[in-house]
């Protein structure tokens, strides 16, 4: 094996380009904490681990005939970083939902002050989306999505996607992210209308019993009772926000496979 990747060097450094340039825009392993040598070794394991099963028929009209670089190669080598960067990307996406869900209920509960940086998200984020965020990795590495993501869907995207088949299908491909951008909304406001809508009821009802008996002073007494509520609803359905977490992975990847499946030119008409 590694006679082969002395002689297929050039096609060795394609494949560790796109793995690379995937790992800077991967959460988890786009964080400022982890080292950049680090990031630099798993990309030559993980080139080194898909090398076997990439075609390299694809890759000789840009060689040049003594193995030295050529203009070609390099523009090559950009667009393989590329499309690293879009499919980091995409897996982000999948996880500012959850991100977004925290912020969206995070007000209503009085949190909205108590921002803090995300390291996964590498952004001030809110105490919830925060919380969320994490949740949402454990299950992403406990449901061994991470494992598919290097294994199997990364050896396929070098079978079904290169720099000319995104130019070509770029249309359909510009779709298909402004759709993902609808999607993170719609997941984050499905992730949080329960604790919304509940908090809600709770403001009008203080502000009812508040107007029928002012000396109460019932408003100043809602934060804590939002917070003790919030708190509670989040225990509760905690089992149902990692099943929708494991879904959400599930139809992401799903409609991620669609799109390198219609952009192979394997798909049906």
């Amino acid at each position: 094996m590694i006679d082969q990747i002395v002689r297929n060097a050039p096609v060795f450094l394609l494949i560790a380009v796109r793995c690379f340039a995937m790992l800077l825009s991967l959460p988890l392993f786009s964080m400022r904490t982890v080292p950049r040598m680090a990031k630099v070794a798993l990309a030559g394991y993980l080139a080194y681990a898909v090398m076997p099963k990439v075609d390299f028929s694809g890759y000789a009209s840009f060689l040049a005939g003594n193995g030295s670089f050529t203009l070609d190669y390099i523009f090559l080598l950009a667009g393989e970083a590329l499309i690293g960067i879009i499919l980091g990307f995409y897996v982000t996406i999948i996880f500012s939902a959850f991100s977004t869900a925290g912020q969206f209920f995070a007000f209503q509960m009085g949190f909205s002050a108590s921002e803090v940086y995300d390291a996964l998200s590498q952004v001030e984020n809110p105490l919830m989306g925060q919380y969320l965020n994490l949740i949402a990795m454990l299950v992403f590495l406990q449901t061994n999505w991470l494992q598919r993501l290097f294994i199997k869907g990364l050896a396929e995207s070098f079978h079904s996607l290169d720099v000319f088949k995104l130019i070509a299908g770029h249309v359909a491909f510009t779709k298909f992210m402004v759709s993902g951008l609808t999607s993170l909304f719609e997941d984050a406001l499905i992730i949080s209308l329960p604790i919304m809508g509940t908090l809600c009821l709770i403001t009008v009802c203080m502000g009812v019993l508040s107007k029928a008996a002012p000396q109460m002073n019932l408003l100043s007494e809602g934060f804590p009772i939002m917070m003790l509520v919030s708190f509670i609803l989040l225990t509760a359905l905690m089992p149902s926000f990692i099943d929708y977490f494991s879904r959400a992975f599930s139809v992401g990847f799903g409609q991620l496979e669609s799109l390198l499946v219609q952009l192979s030119g394997k798909g049906g008409a």
